[in-house]
């Protein structure tokens, strides 16, 4: 463990390789889980906020479960504010491309709709971020469906953190960043 400040972060994210690979994983982040997309409180305003301006890129089907649920719930098994999913399944956000679940705010944002990408725990995926009393802890997520990524970020020699790198920024800081740079590569030297 690595710690910065009051963040408390596993060595997986400065040592383990990971870049997505959509074409292999088809999104599968975005429709397999047991839960949605965790949220932050101030994300929560902005998901009704924008909802007018990204439901035209939703599956009527997903509109329709948002406007039931609405933009978020809170997850039953953990007490967690999260997205909604559609049929217990996908994130009521992810749409589909070519065969590849991409999120429906993402997109929105890609064309300048909205200035809000997506929530951060997606950005950041696959770093998981925890709140705690004391410490905020900062973890490499392991799932099996991204094997892909592992694989082409080990090709690519990319570590999980620098994979992360503008989601890293827009929830740490950019300091904070720097401070994970100067610890990979003092780990590197060792």
């Amino acid at each position: 463990m690595l710690q910065i400040n009051e963040k408390v972060i596993s060595l997986s994210v400065l040592e383990e390789k990971f870049v997505c690979d959509p074409d292999k994983c088809k999104g599968a982040c975005c429709v397999q889980g047991d839960a949605g997309a965790p949220l932050e409180a101030g994300e929560l305003p902005v998901l009704r906020e924008i909802f007018p301006v990204i439901r035209p890129y939703l599956r009527p089907e997903s509109a329709a479960a948002i406007d039931l649920q609405g933009t978020h719930v809170i997850d039953e098994s953990d007490g967690e504010t999260v997205t909604p999913l559609l049929n217990e399944k996908e994130c009521v956000y992810a749409i589909f491309e070519n065969g590849i679940a991409i999120c429906a705010i993402e997109k929105a944002w890609s064309e300048g709709k909205i200035s809000f990408r997506k929530p951060v725990s997606c950005h950041l995926y696959p770093i998981r971020v925890k709140e705690h009393d004391n410490f905020t802890a900062v973890n490499y997520d392991r799932w099996p469906i991204c094997k892909p990524a592992i694989s082409h970020g080990e090709k690519l020699n990319v570590p999980v953190f620098t994979f992360c790198r503008e989601s890293v920024i827009r929830r740490f800081g950019r300091s904070f960043y720097k401070e994970l740079e100067i610890a990979a590569a003092s780990f590197a030297e060792e």
